[in-house]
């Protein structure tokens, strides 16, 4: 008799809503029914609202079932859902639920599918073909394919990686760095931790790519401390992909050398930037750096290093198996490739949704995420973090393209998106983005340091007082106050401020206690 493989996942957000309990369930249940199974701890689909999400292998393909609760075991082994029986938790082939079959899944083809930290799975479904082919090819041809590729970096600033890798690669060391910047602080943001959590050896093999690529020979994976799993998994797959040759004195037989070594984070939202976490590497403490000089040249102890984030990394795999024209062929003008969108907040179907750049707003918000939670209109959405703009319904059909929301003033950011219904109060969330700039600005340039808390203080005025033309002058000085905080910042986390700031008086003046725009 074949034994009935179960699969349970093991990603945080699953564990969150009763996973681990589920799972021991599962393994009782059977036991008591004289049923043989397999239980594997997948990651997640990215369905979150469906966690925990329990799929049984059939001759059909995998039927997924959820959310499943402790309570919703004996009801499913009674509906015979080892066999894809018929359950009001039943959803039917995984692969034909909608949210799923929509998606362009390039980055998180294996999300689900594999056991995060089985050599033989990964292997199985394509893994490690990209490092055998960058082998193959060579540095040079290596950088020639991520440059052709258009791939961007996926952290904010979308700036093309193969000219940061072409850089280092070009620069004259003994030694040389590839740092991950897995410190994924953003609101709204947990693509970074499901590749972490449930495709590690991806990340890895971006990673050894890059150091063959530049001449790199020691890399970082700089990860926020609030994500324990995705430490405790990721410093795992370290040790099996070094103990089966992708890590140490001849990665994958190229004679190359390529080390990695996980760093767990300071706590602080500024390291996020790469400067700010490269300090915090070295062990100090996390303040901006000024450029010129940059990281790619004087990098991690002043040495040249290539600084990308998780998801721009774990790209380059795909992109070194199928060729730089495969990945390009998908998105829009120079957005090629896909992106890992991440819907959170007041939407009723929460999860990853990776397509191809050029979709909108709406069709994410209302083809995937269904609209709210509370089930009342949507007012704002937030796009690219805690210090992206606030994207009003009219500019919801412009496509998500770094391009085209530039031209907006807003930013694609690293896919974050926050939906907020009509119940939200704008100048509050504005007052929010600017004490959260004060609370978290390492304090080395002024116009972040003082301007966020001269901010608060102003936005506080605004809303205190019922004169139209006290309002109206320190609206006034709340621009002021944001243009000099876009010029003149160091980094970001002042630079980018503004952004929330602006689109929330711009676009929802009435809850300043301005007019509404004619």
């Amino acid at each position: 008799m074949s034994r009935i493989q179960i699969y349970v996942p093991r990603d945080s957000a699953a564990l969150a809503v009763g996973a681990d309990a589920v799972a021991t369930r599962i393994v009782a249940e059977a036991a008591a029914r004289g049923l043989a199974i397999d239980l594997v701890r997948n990651s997640s689909r990215g369905l979150l609202w469906l966690e925990p999400l329990v799929e049984v292998q059939t001759p059909q393909g995998r039927v997924a079932y959820g959310p499943v609760t402790e309570d919703d075991v004996a009801g499913l082994f009674a509906a015979h859902f080892e066999q894809g029986g018929t359950h009001a938790l039943g959803h039917g082939p995984t692969e034909a639920i909608p949210y799923l079959a929509k998606q362009e899944r390039l980055t998180f083809a294996r999300a689900g599918v594999t056991d995060p930290l089985s050599l033989a799975d990964y292997a199985a479904h394509g893994g490690w073909a990209g490092l055998q082919q960058a082998v193959a090819l060579g540095a040079e041809q290596v950088v020639q394919t991520v440059l052709d590729s258009g791939l961007r970096g996926r952290g904010g600033a979308a700036f093309p990686a193969g000219i940061k890798w072409k850089t280092v690669a070009g620069a004259q060391a003994a030694q040389k760095y590839v740092v991950c910047n897995a410190d994924e602080g953003d609101s709204g943001t947990f693509a970074d931790r499901m590749v972490m959590e449930g495709d590690p050896f991806m990340l890895i093999e971006g990673m050894a790519i890059a150091g063959l690529a530049t001449g790199a020979t020691q890399g970082y994976v700089y990860i926020r401390s609030e994500y324990p799993h995705a430490v405790e998994v990721m410093r795992q797959a370290v040790a099996l992909a070094r103990e089966a040759g992708y890590l140490g004195h001849n990665v994958a037989g190229s004679g190359c050398t390529f080390e990695l070594e996980v760093r767990k984070a300071a706590g602080s939202y500024v390291c996020g930037e790469e400067t700010a976490m490269l300090e915090s590497i070295e062990g100090k403490r996390g303040v901006v750096r000024a450029k010129p000089p940059l990281p790619a040249l004087q990098g991690l102890f002043g040495l040249p290093s290539v600084i990308n984030n998780v998801l721009t990394l774990a790209a380059v795999p795909l992109i070194l198996a199928r060729g730089a024209a495969f990945y390009k062929n998908h998105g829009m003008g120079r957005s090629t490739g896909t992106l890992p969108f991440q819907i959170a907040g007041n939407v009723l179907r929460g999860g990853l949704v990776e397509k191809a750049f050029g979709l909108s707003l709406r069709e994410l918000l209302h083809d995937f995420g269904g609209g709210t939670r509370s089930g009342r209109p949507i007012k704002a959405v937030q796009v690219g973090g805690p210090l992206g703009t606030y994207v009003p319904e009219s500019q919801w059909d412009t496509p998500l393209d770094y391009e085209a929301y530039a031209a907006i003033g807003a930013v694609v950011g690293h896919g974050g998106i926050v939906v907020h219904d009509d119940r939200a109060n704008m100048a509050s969330l504005a007052r929010y983005a600017m004490a959260f700039c004060a609370i978290e600005s390492c304090g080395k340039c002024t116009p972040c340091r003082i301007g966020s808390t001269r901010g608060v203080e102003v936005i506080d005025r605004i809303t205190g007082t019922t004169d139209t033309t006290v309002r109206e002058q320190q609206v006034h000085l709340l621009r002021d106050l944001c243009d000099t905080m876009l010029a003149g910042s160091l980094c970001a986390m002042g630079g980018m401020t503004p952004y929330p700031v602006l689109s929330a008086i711009n676009h929802y003046p009435q809850d300043f206690g301005l007019p509404a725009p004619q």
